[in-house]
């Protein structure tokens, strides 16, 4: 299966739990902002996103800068918090979809966003939405 069978199968799916083709293209959208920003947090050889324990605000280490200690502030740069826009895009779109939910799973090597409907979660736990109930949005 291509790329591309993949993204109309997923969002046929998205389609057949209620949701917009606009607003599930941009969910998508959202889903790739997060996994972008999950992957980096994970890290790369070049560094990785870090956020201020104090406040929250996200910063790139640069594991690049070779004369710096890991704890020289030098090393960091503060970035746009793109997680949070795109968490609040999210939330905003499933506002018109009361009836369905979407999970957020942190973890770069699975889909980042899952839709699934409200009461089919009532029987079970959230574990069991990116297992058996919700819809994969990824790339």
């Amino acid at each position: 299966m291509t790329n591309e069978q993949r993204k109309f199968e997923m969002l046929n799916r998205l389609q057949k739990l209620g949701v917009e083709y606009f607003d599930a293209l941009a969910i998508r959208r959202t889903a790739m902002t997060l996994e972008r920003w999950y992957e980096m947090e994970c890290g790369t050889d070049h560094g990785c996103i870090e956020r201020d324990e104090e406040t929250g605000i996200p910063f790139w280490y640069n594991a690049n800068s070779r004369y710096l200690a890991a704890n020289d502030r030098r090393a960091y740069t503060r970035i746009p918090d793109r997680e949070k826009g795109a968490l609040k895009r999210l939330a905003a779109m499933m506002k018109k979809y009361p009836t369905l939910g979407a999970y957020i799973q942190t973890d770069p090597r699975g889909a980042p966003v899952y839709v699934y409907k409200v009461e089919d979660l009532k029987d079970s736990q959230i574990d069991n939405v990116y297992s058996s109930i919700g819809v994969a949005v990824y790339k």
